[in-house]
């Protein structure tokens, strides 16, 4: 393969901050838990009734605390997990609205240690990790889908350890531990939804593209340590490893979640999976007025409204799931520089950014299902955190410039909060200036 230039970047790290000082890790992470917990749980309980797709799911989740489970059993087109995890909550918070919507705050909150993780894996320092967590936070996606009680915010946490434990083991000699891990969470977020797949696929796809190279002995000329590629990766991780990480322990795991309503009856489970299929790939679904194609969604052309209602004279309780356009779209920019590193000087930082933002983003492309919502854009558009610090942290780069930008992103996010938390409300003035463009109403 033909030789290319130098980077001035710091190389991939041969040493994680993982293995640094796990005290101090964990105390770091448990800092960022308890705040951003405390500040997903503020004003959780508004609305007090259900609202958007929480019609779906909590109906569903009080099936589960039934002493026989009735038929049919509701919203059969999802795995069981988060549902699962739903009705616990109902059972220890009471049928209320912190019932419902507890576990979302929970896992929005373990969402932002994962992206923690994910920076300590790529990035080796502290600081670059803190920022990629918070930035995760400000984009305000994450935000928002964690104060309803929807299934996408398990599916995200669930597979962002995932992609934090596979990416701490790829630059490893012996990964088997971590990539065993990265199956463990990747089988737990299926459980949820399947969009979970996406992640596992990357996972899949990076082992498989590096295998197949090594089959056919390719090396570049220059080849170092920072590639991402090398002829003599993981060494001893087989095809049975592969097999175990990456296909057998996903498999019980996600299984396992459906034993609690069908018991051990394989016809009963193997129905279940026919039907959620079925459910997931059927053309047959009405328009929706929040609906849009994957295309559109790295640009927040369409964003979803969960609600609007008026309270009072010119007073709006508002929750809009848009983005942050102050951190999603120079992460446009940020992703473009990731691709030129991973094309011109083989970075592995750059390449695995890529490569867990593009797969669950582009994977909807292959889909036949008619509806969708930007809410699907949801893993990449955490992700893409990662591709900001990367850019910001990069060659010779003022360390200022990274703080100055989660500055200006927790801006962004602090004037989106009459739409995003429905306590604050928000008036018909308010709302109008902030929706710049005609599609975003």
């Amino acid at each position: 393969m033909h030789k290319s230039s130098p980077v001035s970047k710091k190389s991939f790290p041969a040493k994680s901050s993982f293995d640094d000082s796990i005290a101090h890790n964990v105390a770091i992470a448990t800092i960022l838990f308890l705040v951003a917990h405390i500040a997903l749980l503020v004003g959780l309980t508004t609305p007090e009734k259900p609202y958007f797709d929480e019609v779906h799911y909590v109906p569903a989740a009080r099936q589960m605390l039934e002493p026989v489970m009735p038929a049919p059993i509701l919203n059969p087109m999802h795995p069981p997990l988060a549902k699962q995890l739903i009705a616990l909550s109902i059972r220890i918070f009471g049928d209320t609205p912190l019932g419902w919507r507890y576990p979302g705050a929970l896992f929005g909150a373990l969402a932002i240690v994962a992206m923690y993780f994910c920076g300590l894996a790529l990035f080796a320092a502290q600081g670059p990790a803190i920022a990629s967590a918070l930035l995760a936070f400000f984009n305000q996606m994450l935000f928002v889908q964690s104060r309803i009680a929807m299934l996408d915010i398990f599916a995200l946490a669930f597979g962002l350890f995932a992609a934090a434990a596979f990416i701490h083991g790829f630059r490893k000699p012996r990964p088997h531990l971590w990539f065993a891990l990265a199956g463990l969470a990747s089988g737990l977020s299926i459980a949820c939804k399947w969009s979970g797949l996406f992640t596992l696929a990357v996972c899949i796809g990076i082992v498989a593209v590096i295998r197949l190279l090594q089959g056919w002995r390719a090396q570049f000329a220059d080849g170092n340590s920072d590639d991402w590629y090398r002829p003599d990766q993981w060494p001893d991780f087989r095809y049975t490893h592969f097999a175990a990480c990456f296909v057998l322990i996903p498999a019980i795991v996600y299984l396992s979640t459906f034993i609690p309503l069908y018991g051990l009856s394989l016809p009963d489970i193997w129905e279940a999976q026919r039907r959620i299929f079925s459910d997931n790939t059927t053309t047959a679904i009405a328009d929706h007025p929040y609906m849009s194609g994957w295309p559109s969604w790295p640009l927040l052309v369409r964003p979803v409204w969960f609600l609007f209602e008026k309270v009072g004279d010119d007073r709006f309780q508002a929750v809009i799931l848009l983005g942050n356009p102050l951190v999603l779209w120079p992460a446009l920019a940020a992703l473009t520089v990731c691709l030129r590193d991973w094309v011109a000087t083989r970075r592995a930082d750059a390449f695995l950014i890529l490569a867990f933002y593009l797969g669950p983003w582009i994977a909807w492309a292959m889909l036949t299902r008619k509806i969708a919502f930007l809410y699907y854009y949801l893993p990449s558009a955490t992700i893409a955190s990662l591709a900001l610090v990367y850019v910001l942290t990069r060659g010779d780069s003022p360390r200022w410039l990274l703080w100055a930008f989660v500055a200006t992103a927790a801006a962004g996010f602090a004037a989106m909060v009459p739409i995003s938390v429905a306590p604050v409300e928000t008036s018909m003035a308010t709302y109008l200036r902030l929706m710049i463009f005609k599609s975003w109403i």
